[in-house]
């Protein structure tokens, strides 16, 4: 289940489709996922524990 600081663990559905960032602080792994889907599992060689919304892919104007 996600936390209050909005971090979602692989394997949770996606609230909301947009492009994610590992939460790893590197920077280096992105994920495109869509609302309802699962999240992807985080790259064999990340240190985080889950994935954060980066870019909302509808972003109120």
């Amino acid at each position: 289940m996600s936390n209050d600081d909005g971090l979602h663990r692989p394997g949770e559905i996606v609230p909301a489709s947009g492009i994610y960032d590992c939460h790893c602080g590197r920077h280096h792994e992105y994920s495109t996922d869509v609302k309802g889907h699962r999240f992807p599992p985080l790259h064999d060689a990340c240190t985080g524990s889950g994935w954060k919304l980066k870019t909302p892919s509808h972003p109120n104007p």
